[in-house]
């Protein structure tokens, strides 16, 4: 499956699959698809990111999320005191 940048007799530019192309329409390179599409401008401008594959930000795995909860300061104080003690939750619930 090869890919051609054309432009038809409008004057608009495309990447098609070379079995695709139409009577009307010129093989152009690809430096002139990116000139007349304005995403060589756009790349210019902004660095990386838009309608480019994968674009956007990166995640970040190695920073895991922070889970926040609220709570009160005796519920907190009770948190606290269960991890200090190890205290065993669903053994508790069964009593």
């Amino acid at each position: 499956m090869d890919y051609v940048f054309v432009k038809d007799s409008e004057g608009y530019v495309f990447k098609k699959l070379a079995s695709e192309i139409a009577p009307d329409e010129k093989v152009i390179s690809e430096k002139e698809y990116m000139k007349i599409s304005g995403l060589s401008s756009y790349e210019k401008k902004f660095g990386h990111g838009g309608a480019r594959e994968n674009a956007g930000r990166k995640q970040k795995f190695a920073l895991p999320l922070k889970f926040q909860i609220r709570v009160t300061k005796e519920e907190k104080d009770f948190i606290n005191y269960a991890r200090e003690h190890n205290l065993n939750y669903s053994a508790l619930m069964q009593m």
